[in-house]
C-alpha cells in the first residue's frame, strides 16, 4: 500500500509538472505572437506614415511648383500687358501731337 501510494504521489507530481511546463510553453508562444503581431502593426503604420508623409510633401510641392509656374505667367503677363499699354500711348501720344501740330 505505501509503494502504491508514493507511485500515485510520483505520478501526480509528474502530472502536475508537465501540466506546468504545457502551460508555461503556451504563455511563452502567445506572449511571442502578440509581440511579433505587435511589431508588424508597428512597422505597418510607420511605412503607411512614411507614405502619407511622403505623399503629402508631394503634393505640396507640385503645388507650389504649379503656383510658381501660374504667377510666372501672371508676371509675364501683366509685363505684356505694360508693354503694350506703354506702346498704345507713344502711339497715342504721337497721334496727338501729329494732330496738334
Amino acid at each position: 500500500v505505501v509503494v502504491s501510494v508514493e507511485v500515485v504521489l510520483v505520478s501526480v507530481v509528474l502530472v502536475c509538472v508537465m501540466v506546468v511546463l504545457v502551460v508555461d510553453v503556451l504563455v511563452i508562444v502567445v506572449l511571442v505572437v502578440v509581440i511579433v503581431v505587435v511589431l508588424v502593426l508597428v512597422v505597418v503604420l510607420v511605412t503607411v506614415v512614411v507614405l502619407v508623409v511622403v505623399l503629402v510633401t508631394v503634393v505640396v510641392l507640385v503645388e507650389v511648383v504649379v503656383l510658381v509656374m501660374v504667377l510666372v505667367e501672371v508676371v509675364v503677363l501683366v509685363e505684356v500687358v505694360v508693354e503694350v499699354t506703354v506702346v498704345v500711348d507713344v502711339d497715342v501720344v504721337v497721334v496727338v501731337l501729329v494732330a496738334v501740330v
